[in-house]
């Protein structure tokens, strides 16, 4: 059985950065969707994909894999990088560059 571990990234609908220090550990998909004909909604015979599990370290993810025999592969984002800023910036004149030198 195959595993991915991974870091999620914050959705759109959030503002701030909390929760996102966990790690996530999903079942890789072992059969295909498919519409189901009555209502037309995906169907799928794999129980394993609802299975979500959080840890707070990559070692304690990686170790409950391990521990289970699951072949697991782990995905890292990339990282945010925060620029300094101050509030008075957004409002500091800088002026243009003068693009045409005769």
């Amino acid at each position: 059985m195959k595993a991915r571990i991974y870091k999620p990234a914050k959705s759109a609908m959030q503002s701030g950065r909390g929760g996102l220090d966990q790690w996530v550990v999903v079942y890789e998909a072992s059969s295909s969707k498919q519409p189901e004909p009555l209502m037309g909604w995906t169907a799928s015979g794999d129980t394993l994909e609802q299975v979500r599990m959080t840890f707070p370290t990559l070692e304690q993810a990686k170790a409950f894999a391990e521990t289970k025999g699951l072949e697991f592969t782990v995905s890292t984002g990339a990282q945010r990088r925060v620029k300094p800023r101050n509030f008075s910036d957004n409002f500091r004149y800088i002026p243009l560059q003068d693009t045409e030198k005769s």
